[in-house]
């Protein structure tokens, strides 16, 4: 089985708070990204977003999109103009190459809000949870059926946070809809990320490695704290450097037949941690477990068209 080292650059650039940002430019970020042994990156804010723009910025850095955020707002909007806002990013992610665009809910949402405690987030009914998985349904055939499967986020401070949620969800929808699998957001949920994926791995199709600091997750307060306060905190970092037991969860994906990209994510201050050193160091600490559990990592940088779907 191949396996393929992607990273967000949101240790560089953090798009909810944009204070823990570090000034660097895209062709900096990227070079460090590739330095640091990554073959693909996530589409960020400071990206051009068209193809005649974009591709040559990636092919100098020998660096593909490897996934990339899409706003939803299914939850309350309109499926056909949900369809037209998706579609520049959809024609951009194809002409790239990438393997799926990220869905995240952001309608109904706490998870931008610092003001919002986390224990107030919005908790959908089972008939709501029904809707919007069928809607999410038939929004995810549509994109799949113009070359861009989705890949659906569980995300703290949304509707699909917890695990139960999950659960939910992926019963009110159908196999169009794939789960990405986020460590670091399952463990702040609450969830066992070992038992959702021996649960949901069929679903899963695209994977974020994020680290958890666990003398802060202790002390998380949901009732006072914001998702935004935890990540100012210092609750995420990145694999190596935290203390999430990651190489049965490695193990147990190779053992179920994942394929595909493994994508460090971790929101970070760029002060404290520095987004080349800790870039180095969860690149080194991902393919070190990759190949313990019996992956052959791909290493050779991006050349054209016949890389990974």
């Amino acid at each position: 089985m191949r396996a393929y080292p992607g990273i967000s650059p949101i240790a560089w650039w953090n798009d909810d708070l944009e204070e823990l940002s570090e000034d660097v430019s895209l062709r900096e970020c990227l070079r460090q990204c590739r330095a640091a042994g990554f073959l693909g990156v996530e589409n960020g804010r400071r990206f051009p977003q068209t193809p005649q723009a974009l591709l040559p910025v990636l092919n100098e850095a020998g660096l593909r999109v490897c996934g990339g955020w899409f706003s939803g707002h299914l939850l309350t909007g309109d499926l056909e103009e949900e369809k037209d806002r998706i579609l520049p990013q959809l024609e951009l992610f194809r002409a790239a190459g990438a393997p799926c665009i990220t869905y995240g809910e952001t309608a109904g949402s706490i998870q931008g809000r610092r003001e919002r405690p986390l224990a107030t987030k919005r908790v959908l009914s089972e008939d709501e949870m029904r809707t919007y998985g069928h809607r999410l349904t038939a929004f995810a055939e549509w994109c799949a059926d113009r070359g861009m499967p989705l890949s659906y986020h569980h995300h703290m401070g949304a509707v699909v946070q917890t695990g139960p949620e999950i659960e939910a969800l992926l019963r009110h929808s159908g196999p169009a809809l794939p789960l990405l699998y986020d460590t670091g957001h399952l463990v702040l949920a609450g969830a066992d990320p070992l038992e959702v994926l021996d649960r949901h791995h069929a679903r899963i199709n695209q994977v974020h490695l994020k680290d958890v600091r666990s003398g802060i997750l202790r002390t998380v307060n949901p009732r006072r704290e914001s998702f935004l306060d935890t990540v100012v905190r210092g609750v995420f970092t990145v694999p190596g450097d935290g203390d999430l037991a990651f190489p049965p969860i490695v193990d147990r994906l190779a053992g179920y037949g994942y394929e595909g990209w493994f994508v460090v994510e971790a929101e970070q201050d760029p002060r404290p941690c520095p987004p080349e050193t800790m870039a180095r160091r969860g690149g080194a600490t991902v393919v070190r477990l990759l190949r313990e559990a019996g992956y052959s990592v791909v290493e050779e940088p991006w050349r054209g068209p016949d890389s990974p779907r």
